[in-house]
């Protein structure tokens, strides 16, 4: 009611972050009754993309693993009643990464020196997104920042990843052959690689509490060679671990039976882009 009301000229989109869909439900359930021309479109990051899934299969779908960057926001399932609403109502989803989620925070801060929370920067990230691939100018439209519980810890990770989401910055991968001087020549013009055969890629959410990352390591590497790791501390509930191990493919039964008993959550690295230059292969 305050957005229809305290826009002066008409207005092409409200852009709303969604987690079970109740503030877009009540949001669409109000301006398409007044203002059926208006578009509603929700907003989630792509690794919390429950509202999308269920509005793609037409019925609620419940997520096995989510992101919890932007944790205003990390829904298993949407509500029945609410998806019931957005099903009818909403004209759409954008998802968005986090390092366009950080990007929107940066953005913000410069523009108003207010700090948003990743699931309060969400439809900013997404109204910016939409603008940018329709080429949108000239229209009027609203993002609702939905809330500041920042951390000075996530407020780290927001600094590193903001450049990267306003392609201001690059992130260049590269790997050393293990062997004998070969970081040395890495300095200098690049080299024949040596190759590491079956190597795998395993992302792994570990509770960021001391003893957890031991826990994993111990897990692990008595029983197979730990060829990479990459883990930092993120502020959060959950830290990813990526782990890079040599598991033989008659292994791989016992190497998931041992990951399942851990009680963590986790995932095969198989569809990420940059796998070909993380692992030695």
């Amino acid at each position: 009611m305050e957005i229809v009301r305290q826009m002066p000229t008409p207005l092409h989109a409200i852009f709303v972050p969604v987690g079970g869909g109740g503030l877009i439900a009540g949001i669409a359930a109000y301006v398409k009754t007044v203002c059926p021309e208006v578009k509603i479109i929700g907003v989630e990051p792509y690794d919390a993309n429950s509202m999308a899934l269920s509005l793609f299969h037409g019925q609620r779908i419940m997520l096995d693993n989510i992101g919890r960057f932007a944790d205003g926001v990390a829904m298993e399932v949407v509500g029945e009643e609410t998806f019931k609403l957005c099903r009818e109502l909403m004209d759409g989803v954008v998802l968005v990464n986090q390092d366009a989620i950080c990007a929107s925070i940066k953005d913000m801060f410069e523009e108003k020196r207010s700090i948003l929370e990743p699931a309060g920067a969400l439809a900013f990230a997404g109204a910016e997104a939409y603008c940018n691939y329709y080429g949108l100018k000239g229209e009027n439209v609203v993002a609702i920042t939905s809330g500041a519980n920042m951390t000075f810890d996530r407020l780290s990770l927001v600094s590193q990843h903001a450049d990267v989401g306003r392609r201001q910055e690059c992130v260049p991968a590269s790997y050393v052959p293990e062997k004998w001087g070969k970081f040395k020549q890495f300095c200098e013009p690049a080299s024949d690689g040596s190759s590491i055969e079956n190597e795998i890629l395993c992302r792994f959410v570990i509770p960021e509490r001391p003893g957890a990352l031991m826990k994993l390591l111990d897990a692990f590497g008595g029983r197979w060679n730990i060829s990479m790791l990459n883990y930092q501390r993120q502020g959060q509930n959950g830290g990813d671990v990526l782990v890079g191990l040599k598991v033989l493919s008659s292994e791989m039964d016992e190497f998931k039976a041992l990951a399942n008993s851990l009680g963590s959550d986790y995932a095969f690295e198989i569809s990420n882009e940059t796998l070909p230059l993380l692992l030695h292969q």
